[in-house]
């Protein structure tokens, strides 16, 4: 059942995604030859004007054919590399646009789960109220000068925007002095000496230290959140990235997409309710469409970013580069991508067995 589930999300992500190249080319004159949903053999196909609309076997994609992508007719109106530049890079945009969009929806639909929605705003520490009033607290963070009320804007240099990004911190921080920044009355104070640690003898030392502000759902507090959470979701995909480039991300830990369905198989079986099931697979269909819709943005040849960089080079030169050229080098960057796709599948395969 996971996997088909899965399958139904991937389906989910790219036939939007596809669908934002579509609907944009469409408004900009630009002809659209097929439509189609899943890869594969066709199962179902209707022509309507122009455009091949189809349904194929496989739900694992989708594409948006469009008239003179990679060959030059200065003959056909509807050619896409005749369109104005600003229509070309609002249709190659289009797509991670989507994958933006659907992130944030899902985000939302996340929120209207909670009970209450979180935020960074400290709400109070560690601590016991002693008999004459007095507070004993047992808070690192406390000691070192955080304050109830105060905002959480980054630790250690890394920008903390929602819960999330709090979870992430304290998931993979050591128990040493670290780097807070805070935003209190409207002002950023930065403490350079702040431990969080819980010395109460029934804590075991753990690092929860102190307390977070949660508020009532409201449109106002939803949205905020919402937009929070999106950013977080951005965020960490930002530094994975940029951990993977530096190296400080084992090429053993890149996964593709087999290692995807596991973990969404294995988050269908794990959870406790069905609402559990639920948020869970909200959760985890938001990251990968932020994710896909980043990663599509990158200037890599092959990519929609790397036929941006040409856009954007045509500009500069005030004429296009060639398409025989242009075609090349995304020739070269889809082989290099086919190679991590295939080195990510077989980490996944890798895994799966060694577990």
């Amino acid at each position: 059942m996971g996997i088909v589930i899965a399958l139904i999300i991937f389906g989910l992500i790219v036939t939007v995604h596809e669908f934002g190249h579509f609907i944009c080319a469409k408004l900009s004159g630009i002809g659209v030859v097929e439509f189609s949903v899943g890869m594969g053999p066709k199962i179902i196909q209707k022509q309507k004007g122009e455009t091949m609309y189809s349904l194929r076997a496989l739900p694992l994609g989708g594409y948006c054919a469009m008239e003179g992508e990679d060959s030059s007719d200065e003959t056909n109106p509807k050619s896409f590399r005749n369109a104005k530049l600003w229509k070309r890079i609002i249709v190659l945009a289009a797509g991670a646009f989507m994958n933006f969009v659907l992130g944030f929806v899902m985000v939302f639909v996340m929120m209207m789960m909670y009970e209450e929605v979180p935020t960074t705003q400290i709400s109070g520490f560690s601590g016991v109220r002693n008999d004459d009033d007095s507070i004993t607290y047992y808070s690192a963070s406390h000691d070192a000068g955080l304050e109830k009320g105060d905002i959480i804007v980054s630790i250690d240099g890394t920008r903390i925007f929602s819960v999330i990004d709090l979870s992430y911190m304290f998931g993979t921080m050591q128990d040493t002095e670290h780097e807070v920044v805070v935003k209190r009355n409207g002002e950023r104070i930065t403490f350079t000496n702040v431990r969080f640690h819980n010395s109460h003898p029934e804590s075991n030392g753990g690092m929860l230290d102190f307390g977070l502000v949660y508020k009532e759902k409201n449109p106002i507090t939803v949205i905020k959140g919402s937009g929070d959470v999106f950013m977080s979701m951005g965020h960490l995909v930002g530094m994975s990235l940029k951990q993977l480039i530096t190296g400080k991300l084992s090429k053993d830990e890149v996964s593709g997409p087999v290692g995807v369905v596991s973990a969404i198989n294995e988050t269908t079986e794990q959870s406790e309710s069905t609402e559990d099931t639920i948020f869970n697979l909200v959760y985890m269909t938001a990251l990968i469409t932020i994710n896909l819709g980043i990663f599509n943005l990158l200037p890599i040849p092959g990519l929609d970013g790397g036929r941006l960089v040409f856009c954007f080079i045509e500009l500069i030169r005030r004429k296009p580069v060639k398409p025989e050229h242009e075609g090349y080098v995304h020739l070269a960057g889809m082989v290099l991508l086919f190679g991590l796709m295939i080195f990510a599948t077989y980490n996944d395969i890798a895994r799966l067995i060694n577990n």
